[in-house]
């Protein structure tokens, strides 16, 4: 089995490549190798014969491959500040990596994600998976047309396709990044560090969140799901927690004593809107069906984001 990761150099993609490597198997099927694409340098992982490629979605040239894991994109406040740039990377950049597998002789397994993004709020309210998608943002209009092509691709039987809508991922280890959610990730990573961060949202909106390891542990529960199992329906709401940003500085005053001083307030209407759009919430029945689950409590998410920073 050989797997291509698209995005491999972020931090998702390295976890996912790591983890992939170090059990060198995939539903008891052996790995042969991976292949890591990116449009910066992916740095080889150990254990696993691994081509790494640098080369844009416009232009990359794609060999047959057994696995398929899509991840790169541009996020969201950037889709949305670059519309054409939103458009050429989430959209077309998608449907050229889906056209060139009608080339392979057979049909990959393919893995798309996608975001809660897809979703709107009058207020930040909690809704549920059966919930319209009705995006308020480019990168979530964006998302949602990839999740359709997957969605039409399957039904043809030229992937297997299966989408994950994850939620707000945090914390994520690094620097923060252009997605309107990165605050999510720097309130907690950046005083941890015993350094400043600025929060753009008030303390009362909330956040669906999931810890990069919880994100992995789905994407390799998706991997091995049957198809059958998916009814047709490939599109998968990924459950997560629920918490207010109060909350959160809470647990990481928890977490580290006098850590919620550095966190100013500084508030930003543009994320502010993007953010205020997106759920609160989400009670996602059908994903813990298929027995994918969410952190334990907001401790645990913590707790298990430490080891990655």
């Amino acid at each position: 089995m050989r797997i291509l990761i698209t995005g491999a150099a972020g931090f998702l993609g390295r976890m996912l490549s790591a983890r992939l490597a170090a059990e060198g198997a995939l539903g008891g099927v052996p790995i042969s190798g991976l292949t890591l694409m990116d449009v910066v340098a992916p740095e080889p992982v150990a254990g696993l014969p691994c081509d790494c490629v640098t080369a844009d979605l416009a232009t990359a040239a794609y060999a047959p491959h057994d696995v398929v894991v899509h991840l790169a994109a541009v996020v969201s406040s950037e889709a949305e500040a670059d519309l054409e740039k939103g458009l050429a990377v989430n959209l077309d950049g998608t449907r050229r990596l889906l056209d060139a597998t009608r080339g392979w002789g057979r049909a990959p397994v393919v893995l798309f994600a996608s975001s809660v993004a897809v979703f709107s709020c009058a207020a930040n309210e909690v809704i549920t998976d059966a919930t319209e998608p009705k995006p308020r943002s480019s990168y979530g209009a964006q998302k949602l047309m990839g999740e359709v092509l997957v969605r039409d691709l399957s039904r043809r039987g030229v992937i297997r396709g299966r989408t994950l809508r994850f939620p707000t991922i945090a914390v994520r280890p690094g620097r923060p990044n252009k997605a309107a959610s990165s605050f999510a990730s720097s309130i907690l990573r950046e005083p941890l560090k015993g350094e400043a961060a600025v929060l753009p949202v008030p303390e009362t909106t909330r956040l669906h969140l999931m810890s990069p390891a919880a994100a992995v542990e789905a994407m390799l529960r998706a991997l091995v799901l049957e198809q059958e199992a998916l009814e047709g329906e490939t599109t998968i709401t990924l459950p997560g927690l629920s918490v207010s940003v109060a909350e959160m500085l809470a647990g990481l005053e928890d977490a580290a004593p006098g850590a919620r001083a550095l966190v100013r307030a500084e508030r930003d209407a543009g994320v502010e809107a993007i953010v205020a759009s997106w759920p609160g919430g989400i009670a996602a029945p059908r994903a813990e069906r298929l027995g994918f689950a969410a952190d334990a409590d907001f401790a645990t998410l913590l707790a298990r984001s430490r080891a990655h920073l």
